[in-house]
C-alpha cells in the first residue's frame, strides 16, 4: 500500500519555525550544518534498532525503515545538488518523486542495517561537502522546476530541516538547539 505523497512546498521553513519538529532554520548558521548532519545520521541507529522497524504506525505514514531509507536518499540527492551549485552556473535540479522512489526501491523491504550504513555514509559525505564550501560560494544559486531558487546557504538550511523533521516523525522528539 502506498502513502499519499506530501505535496506541500516546504520552502516556508526558511522563513518561519517548524511548529512540528521545532527547527528554526533561520537561526541555523551555515557552518553548523555538517555537525547537524552527522548528529542526525548517528541517531538513526536507535530508530532502526527498535523492534519492527518495518511497521507503519498507520496506513498514511511511512515506517521508521522507510523514513531512514528516504533520509539516506535525501543525503545523496542534496550532495548532488550541492555539487551542481558549486560547479555549474544556476543549475536546474531534476525533479524527484519521493513516493515513487520509495515504491520502486521497496524501501520497506530493505535490510535495516544496510540502510543505516548507507545513511551514515551518505550523511558523512554530505557533511564533508558542506564543510568544504568556501564562504565565497555561499551565494551561488540553483533552482527547482517549481521556480524556487536557492543559494548554497539557503539550500543548506532548507535541506537540514528534512532529516531533522523525519527524525521527529519517527521519535516524536523535537529539535531543541536552534542557536
Amino acid at each position: 500500500m502506498s502513502i499519499v505523497p506530501d505535496s506541500k512546498n516546504w520552502t516556508w521553513v526558511l522563513d518561519r519555525p517548524c511548529e512540528a519538529c521545532g527547527l528554526e532554520t533561520a537561526r541555523i548558521e551555515f557552518r553548523r550544518i555538517p555537525e547537524l548532519i552527522v548528529d542526525n545520521a548517528a541517531q538513526w541507529d536507535r530508530v532502526l534498532g527498535r523492534a519492527a522497524p518495518r511497521l507503519r504506525p498507520n496506513d498514511s505514514t511511512w515506517s521508521p525503515l522507510e523514513y531512514a531509507a528516504h533520509v539516506r536518499d535525501v543525503f545523496d540527492r542534496f550532495s548532488v545538488r550541492l555539487t551542481m551549485m558549486l560547479t555549474e552556473d544556476d543549475p536546474l535540479f531534476e525533479n524527484w518523486d519521493q513516493e515513487a522512489t520509495a515504491i520502486a526501491d521497496r524501501y520497506n523491504e530493505q535490510d535495516p542495517s544496510t540502510v543505516l550504513q548507507e545513511l551514515q555514509a551518505n550523511g558523512s559525505e554530505l557533511a564533508q561537502r558542506f564543510a568544504a564550501v568556501p564562504d565565497t560560494a555561499l551565494s551561488r544559486t540553483g533552482r527547482r522546476s517549481d521556480g524556487s531558487t536557492f543559494t548554497v546557504e539557503t539550500l543548506g538550511r532548507y535541506f537540514i530541516h528534512d532529516p531533522i523533521h523525519h527524525l521527529f516523525d519517527v521519535t516524536g522528539e523535537r529539535f531543541t538547539s536552534n542557536a
